[in-house]
């Protein structure tokens, strides 16, 4: 069991013209280690308990909202790339002042920490690359069936997208492990009332990584220890993206879960916070505090 363990309320971090809103678990001492995460999706789709999880492996965890999601600025009628959305991410380290830190990205996000890693591996102390892919045409396909998802209309009430999202989840979460329902509809609640518009933010995120190019050759000039998990049920993005980004990053470790689609089920936390903890030890810099208070 674990004990209690600090959680600092929701705030908003200046980034050039934006505010990024994030939150934090564990003492502001640790190493911070960054979790992004993908489409469309909010810090809250983190699981909490996950997060305390992984601060009790002696990190400080932080989350946060990427732009076009959740509290952090929406940017109605913009275009923008997915190197915009790394350098968001790494001026909100510059905005907490953490030099580097261990970065975890799921899906987009995991998108985007391998740009953060190929642009600024001064930033980055490891990588965790979570079922994702690496850009490259034919790795990391999406299955036909989850399309249909993305042509239904936007939910217009709190329970039509409660139940929407079960609907999805259906069919992209994982088939070799339970599913909280309870959980899963708690969280679309939240989420709704954080970003009611969530889907124009999610289609401006989405025209960014379709925009994005093959990362396979920079990749391989990575130097921070990594690791990258895949679901072998994925039928968002298949784990031949996540084979395909083991093998483009010089010495990363690859950690295929049995059953696991895209989601982040409860029953798979020990593997991945396993895979998360131990990548982020084999880094070879000495820890430096980081620098002041965070705002």
């Amino acid at each position: 069991m674990i004990g209690p363990m600090r959680h600092d309320a929701q705030k908003l971090a200046p980034v050039g013209a934006l505010d990024l809103c994030y939150d934090a678990f564990g003492d502001r001492g640790r190493s911070t280690l960054l979790l992004i995460m993908g489409l469309g999706q909010q810090l809250i789709h983190w699981p909490e308990d996950f997060c305390r999880q992984l601060a009790a492996e002696g990190f400080r965890v932080v989350r946060f909202d990427n732009r076009d999601a959740g509290r952090s600025t929406h940017l109605s009628g913009r275009r923008y790339s997915l190197e915009d959305m790394e350098a968001d991410t790494v001026g909100l380290l510059d905005a907490l002042a953490v030099d580097s830190a261990h970065v975890v990205g799921a899906s987009l996000g995991a998108m985007i920490a391998q740009t953060m890693v190929i642009r600024h591996p001064d930033r980055v102390r490891s990588l965790a690359s979570l079922m994702s892919t690496t850009g490259r045409r034919g790795v990391g396909r999406t299955s036909m069936r989850v399309f249909r998802h993305m042509l239904t209309r936007p939910p217009r009430t709190e329970q039509e997208a409660i139940e929407r999202r079960v609907r999805v989840f259906a069919t992209v979460g994982s088939t070799g492990f339970d599913q909280d329902l309870d959980e899963l509809r708690r969280v679309t609640a939240a989420a709704f009332r954080r970003d009611p518009l969530a889907r124009d933010g999610r289609r401006r995120q989405h025209r960014a990584v379709r925009a994005a190019g093959d990362r396979t050759e920079a990749l391989r000039h990575v130097t921070a220890p990594s690791v990258v998990v895949h679901g072998t049920m994925d039928p968002m993005c298949h784990f031949s993206g996540g084979l395909a980004t083991a093998q483009a990053i010089p010495g990363a470790r690859l950690v295929l879960v049995p059953g696991m689609g895209h989601d982040l089920p409860r029953g798979a936390w020990p593997q991945l916070i396993s895979a998360i903890a131990s990548n982020a030890a084999r880094a070879d810099a000495p820890h430096v505090p980081d620098r002041g208070a965070q705002p």
